[in-house]
């Protein structure tokens, strides 16, 4: 099995305190700028970064539904690591300065994917898919915390 990861960034008309906390607002924000990829959103616990507890499920394609339930920590300023339970998927959001009024927001998850060939197209398309899905989320986060 090897690891697949998905990268994605994209940079925020806003202060990186604002986009983080916009970010690490699972209560308010995070629902609000999720994408139609996602459902059955719940917290469970807390609701403000660290010690949170969010249920989602992922549809990556079609045929491809993650149930997730994703433990939050924030390990360094300006970082939340989404820890899902029911897998080996983790996705690191990072927040830094890029300018005056401007930030950087960086999402990274990666996962054990699996092996054979179906592991090969996963390695090939399931990175670019779920770019795809968290650069769409990203620009929603942006609409959100430029307004």
């Amino acid at each position: 099995m090897a690891q697949v990861e998905a990268t994605t960034e994209r940079i925020i008309a806003a202060d990186a305190e604002a986009v983080f906390d916009a970010l690490a607002d699972y209560k308010d924000v995070r629902g609000k700028v999720l994408t139609g990829h996602f459902s059955e959103y719940e917290v469970r616990e807390g609701g403000d970064g660290e010690g949170t507890l969010v249920h989602w499920k992922l549809q990556a394609t079609s045929k491809r539904v993650r149930d997730c339930l994703l433990e939050v920590s924030e390990p360094t300023d300006g970082q939340l690591v989404e820890k899902d339970r029911n897998s080996s998927m983790v996705t690191t959001w990072t927040v830094t300065p890029a300018g005056e009024g401007r930030s950087k927001a960086v999402v990274v998850t990666v996962w054990d994917g699996a092996g054979g060939i179906g592991g090969f197209f996963e390695r090939t398309f399931a990175p670019k898919g779920l770019a795809r899905i968290y650069d769409e989320l990203l620009q929603n986060l942006a609409t959100e915390v430029e307004k």
